[in-house]
């Protein structure tokens, strides 16, 4: 690299991961797909675990806290749980009809709930750090150079 005017060479500029920016809905949906994705997962190489499909349930969690946008940040914890119960019904494990399925998918929800609530926190967490940093950066004063 040949040498600028000013001495050394510039080095180059590194390129960051994009940070997604989902709406609410979006996020949702983001939560929704990817734990249908893991339970899929967990089907076919775990044989339908609960442990591991509550195990991945925070990353996709905070996942989803992180990249929402700041307006839509409330959505997060909302939409995460939803996203839990969407995904766990496949592997639920209910037999029978339509009342089987319904009675596997209530007994996964309350056997799992540790995992369901860690993941909901998480969430939250990320959400209110995220606020609070946003209203933070809001009050600062702008220095005038």
């Amino acid at each position: 690299m040949p040498a600028q005017s000013g001495g050394a060479p510039r080095p180059a500029p590194v390129r960051r991961m994009p940070r997604p920016r989902l709406t609410g809905l979006g996020g949702g949906l983001f939560a929704c797909t990817s734990m249908v994705l893991v339970a899929g997962l967990c089907w076919l190489l775990f044989g339908s675990s609960l442990f591991v499909y509550g195990l991945l349930f925070p990353p996709v969690a905070a996942a989803t806290a992180l990249w929402v946008r700041p307006a839509d940040l409330i959505t997060a914890p909302i939409g995460v749980p939803i996203a839990f119960a969407a995904g766990v019904w496949p592997i639920s494990g209910g037999s029978g009809g339509f009342g089987g399925q319904l009675m596997g998918l209530v007994s996964a929800l309350s056997l799992h709930a540790g995992w369901l609530y860690a993941g909901t926190l998480v969430a939250a967490l990320i959400a209110l750090v995220r606020k609070a940093v946003l209203i933070g950066r809001r009050r600062l004063p702008r220095r005038v150079a």
